[in-house]
């Protein structure tokens, strides 16, 4: 009796045992597993970065801001935003760098403003408009074919009366920034100066369909 009794418990102890190999060999695949995603993600982050900043270097964005989200203060951002547009259109010469572009708007920032409050004072408001060339926070944005990631780009900022409503935005260099929101082409010229300063690498994620969608052009009304 007693040798049958140990031969259960010699068999109980061998299951218990061929068990527990085999979660332990279950746990440390996943502990791999979960090793390597997050190798994974921390080098894609490192990546996305080191993109964001080199983009960073090589664009100029231009913000505006509407009074608030009433009809009428979004209207009028969408009419500041054309005026201040063709005025550059029509008086900027043709850069070949998000630099020049800059220069180009610091040392006509005063006219811009005028610009922008011509149009608020002919719409019958009463806001003030101020522009200057400032660092913004962006968000991960996408639009056409063209990625951008998240992070803090140069751009031409305008302010129009409390700035609370809901913003535009879109890239003055290269010159990507087009009326055409139903179709959404990103124009081939501002694609190639891109390509010009990006690495095939850099170059082929931001136009990648990829988990990060970023925009060269975002318009939230």
């Amino acid at each position: 009796m007693e040798e049958l009794h140990m031969g259960i418990t010699e068999r109980i102890y061998k299951k218990i045992e061929k068990h527990a190999v085999k979660i332990c060999f279950v746990l440390a695949v996943l502990l791999a597993s979960l090793i390597t995603t997050g190798v994974y993600y921390r080098a894609e982050a490192a990546a996305r970065g080191e993109l964001q900043e080199h983009l960073a270097q090589e664009v100029l964005r231009f913000h505006v801001l509407a009074n608030s989200d009433s009809d009428a203060d979004q209207e009028l951002k969408l009419e500041v935003r054309d005026a201040v547009l063709a005025y550059m259109d029509e008086n900027m010469p043709e850069a070949e760098s998000a630099e020049d572009t800059e220069g180009w708007v610091r040392a006509h920032i005063d006219e811009i403003e005028e610009v922008g409050r011509a149009v608020v004072a002919g719409a019958g408001a009463d806001y003030p408009v101020s522009a200057a060339v400032t660092t913004c926070w962006f968000p991960d944005k996408s639009y056409g074919d063209i990625t951008f990631p998240a992070g803090n780009y140069e751009a031409l900022r305008i302010e129009i009366g409390a700035a609370e409503g809901h913003n535009w935005w879109c890239v003055l260099y290269p010159g990507l920034c087009f009326m055409d929101t139903v179709n959404a082409v990103v124009p081939d010229e501002g694609k190639q100066k891109l390509k010009n300063v990006l690495t095939e690498e850099e170059y082929s994620r931001v136009t990648a369909d990829s988990d990060f969608k970023i925009g060269w052009f975002f318009w939230q009304r």
